[in-house]
């Protein structure tokens, strides 16, 4: 047995409201080494209700990582960082925003936000499946996540 098999799973909240993104992304963290749960929340108050230690059920586990879509309905992706970054108990969980190909500027705005990655997506489904699994391999595998709290 290996060290990495007794680590808990790592828990990622995607924030996506694509049904298609949700699918594609699912699919390409499945090919990923590292055993992990993924929880969805297809908008801002679901988000923010999951996060939120007096809003969250008492069996949904605060994330170690969060996938956000910039491109939410009403655009309100941003908020949505903002109000993470914001809060003292959520800032450490690492944020990575996908997008779709955006203008300089959002990507600017994100980092402004404290944005942990800016990854846009691609019209090109086996480069997005690359993207996502690239993403899964550097941030379940590489890099040491905040531990559950």
């Amino acid at each position: 047995m290996l060290l990495d098999d007794l680590k808990s799973p790592i828990d990622i909240l995607l924030v996506e409201d694509n049904a298609g993104d949700v699918f594609l992304i699912e699919n390409a963290l499945r090919n990923c080494s590292t055993r992990h749960n993924l929880y969805l929340a297809e908008d801002r108050e679901t988000a923010m209700r999951f996060l939120r230690p007096e809003e969250r059920d008492f069996t949904s586990p605060c994330p170690q990582l969060i996938m956000l879509d910039l491109n939410l309905a009403g655009q309100v992706g941003g908020e949505v960082l903002m109000e993470i970054k914001g809060d003292p108990n959520l800032q450490h969980i690492p944020v990575i925003v996908l997008t779709e190909p955006a203008s300089e500027q959002d990507m600017l705005r994100s980092y402004q936000l404290y944005a942990n990655s800016y990854i846009t997506k691609s019209a090109d489904l086996n480069q997005y499946q690359q993207k996502i699994q690239s993403i899964g391999n550097y941030w379940l595998t590489c890099v040491q996540l905040p531990v559950k709290i």
